[in-house]
C-alpha cells in the first residue's frame, strides 16, 4: 500500500533545525535548495552533489528541490530573459544528473509568501503566522503610499486602517514593515520601502493576463529540458491567493492551474499542492482538486488555515482549521493507490511551541510545531490506510 514520503524543509547548514532533528522527527527526506546561490545563477553539479552528500551522511534523502527561484526578469520578460532561461535549463539538467526528481518554483511577482504577523498568540500559548488584510491596508495606504491603493480597499476597511495607523507608534510601524518586506524563509529577496516601490514599478504595465502569458512562455522554454531529464517541475500556488499591493497573482485557483496545464501539456508541468495556500479561498474545493488534478501533483504541502473573513487568516493546527484534513488525506490516499506512487509530503508552517518559544527560529519552520504536524498527519494517513485495507479485505 502506497503511503506519502515524509519530508521536512531544511534551509541548509545555517538552519537552526538540524538534519539530526529532522531525522528524529521521523522524516525520511528533506526538501531544500542552494539558498546561497544568487537568484538567476546556475546551480553547479558539484555544489548539488556536495549538499546531497551532507544530507545522505545524516541518514536522509534529497529528491525534491524547494525551490529553484524564477528571476523577476523572467516574470516580467525584461532584458536578460534569454540568459536567465539558459541558466534555469542548465540548473535543471544538473539537478537531474544528481538524482533530484522534483523541482518546486513559484511565479509570484516581487513578494513570495506574505504575512503581517509572525507571532500571533494562539489560545494555548503557541505562536502562529497570520495574514490580516487590515494590517496589509495600513502598510499599503500609509507606509508604502502606493498610488491609487485606495481603489483596492472598500471604504469601511480604509477607515479602520486609518484609525489603526494613527494609533501605531514607530516600533509598531517598523515591525509591520519588517514583517512584510524583510523576507520570510525561502523568499528570494528582501526590500526597503524605496526598493519595494522600485520593484512594483516594474509591474506597472503587467496585468494578470500578461503575467499568465509570461508564465506560459517560461514553461514552454524549460519544460522540454525537464521532460528530457524526467523531472517534475511543480508550481507552488500564490500565498495569499489573491492580488496584493497592486500585483497580479495567477496561480490562485483550480481554474488557474487547469488552464496552465492545458496551455502547456508537457508531462513535466506539474503542481505543488499547498493545502494552506489554496485553502485561504473558500471557493477552492481541496479534496476535489486532488481528484481532478492528481496526475499533475508531484509534491504536497499539508497545512490548514483558519479563515477569518475579508481575506484574513491564520495558520491553524494541522488537523484543525478549514482544510478538512481527514477528507483531504483520504483523497491523497486514493490518488496514490490509483497511480501506484508515493507522493512527497511535508508538514508546513508549524506553530512555535514548547521549548521552541525560547529559541530563535525561522518563522513557520520551528521544529516542534512541524514535528507535531508530521506526527498527526502520519497517524491520520495510517488510520485511513488501515481502514481502507480492512474494507478491501471484507469485500
Amino acid at each position: 500500500m502506497m503511503l506519502m514520503t515524509e519530508t521536512m524543509r531544511w534551509f541548509g547548514p545555517s538552519d537552526p533545525v538540524s538534519l539530526s532533528d529532522i531525522r528524529q522527527a521521523g522524516a525520511s527526506e528533506v526538501v531544500t535548495a542552494l539558498h546561497e546561490i544568487p537568484n538567476g545563477e546556475i546551480w553547479p553539479r558539484g555544489a548539488i552533489r556536495a549538499r546531497k552528500a551532507v544530507i545522505e551522511a545524516a541518514g536522509l534523502g534529497w529528491t525534491v528541490v524547494e525551490s529553484l527561484p524564477v528571476h523577476e526578469a523572467i516574470k516580467t520578460r525584461r532584458a536578460g530573459w534569454d540568459a536567465l532561461i539558459h541558466a534555469y535549463r542548465v540548473s535543471l539538467a544538473n539537478l537531474a544528473a544528481e538524482g533530484i526528481r522534483t523541482v518546486t518554483y513559484n511565479f509570484m511577482p516581487v513578494l513570495d509568501w506574505t504575512r503581517t504577523d509572525l507571532a500571533w498568540a494562539m489560545p494555548d500559548g503557541a505562536l502562529a503566522l497570520r495574514f490580516e488584510l487590515e494590517a496589509a491596508a495600513v502598510f499599503d495606504l500609509y507606509m508604502l503610499r502606493r498610488p491609487n491603493a485606495e481603489r483596492d480597499y472598500p471604504p469601511e476597511l480604509r477607515a479602520r486602517a486609518e484609525r489603526r495607523f494613527q494609533a501605531m507608534d514607530d516600533a509598531a510601524c517598523q515591525r509591520l514593515e519588517r514583517t512584510i518586506l524583510a523576507g520570510l524563509p525561502g523568499s528570494e529577496e528582501t526590500f526597503t520601502i524605496a526598493q519595494f516601490r522600485d520593484a512594483l514599478a516594474q509591474y506597472d504595465r503587467i496585468d494578470a493576463d500578461t503575467l499568465r502569458g509570461n508564465h506560459i512562455a517560461f514553461l514552454e522554454a524549460v519544460c522540454p529540458v525537464a521532460d528530457e531529464h524526467d523531472l517534475r517541475l511543480v508550481v507552488h500556488p500564490d500565498d495569499p491567493p489573491f492580488a496584493l499591493f497592486g500585483l497580479p497573482r495567477v496561480v490562485s485557483t483550480e481554474q488557474d492551474v487547469a488552464a496552465l496545464f492545458q496551455r502547456v501539456p508537457n508531462r513535466s508541468n506539474g503542481l505543488c499542492f499547498c493545502a494552506g495556500s489554496f485553502g485561504v479561498r473558500a471557493d477552492n474545493d481541496l479534496p476535489g482538486m486532488i481528484e481532478r488534478l492528481g496526475d499533475r501533483i508531484g509534491f504536497l504541502h499539508l497545512r490548514s488555515v483558519q479563515r477569518e473573513g475579508e481575506g484574513s487568516f491564520h495558520e491553524a493546527a494541522h488537523l484543525e482549521g478549514d482544510a478538512q484534513m481527514a477528507v483531504l488525506v483520504g483523497a491523497i490516499h486514493d490518488l496514490q493507490q490509483r497511480e501506484g506512487r508515493s507522493i512527497p509530503m511535508r508538514p508546513d508552517h508549524g506553530h512555535q511551541m514548547l521549548d521552541d518559544l525560547a529559541k530563535q527560529m525561522l518563522p513557520g519552520y520551528s521544529l516542534l510545531g512541524r514535528m507535531r504536524g508530521l506526527a498527526e498527519l502520519r497517524g491520520l494517513e495510517r488510520g485511513i490506510a488501515h481502514a481502507a485495507g480492512k474494507s478491501a479485505t471484507a469485500a
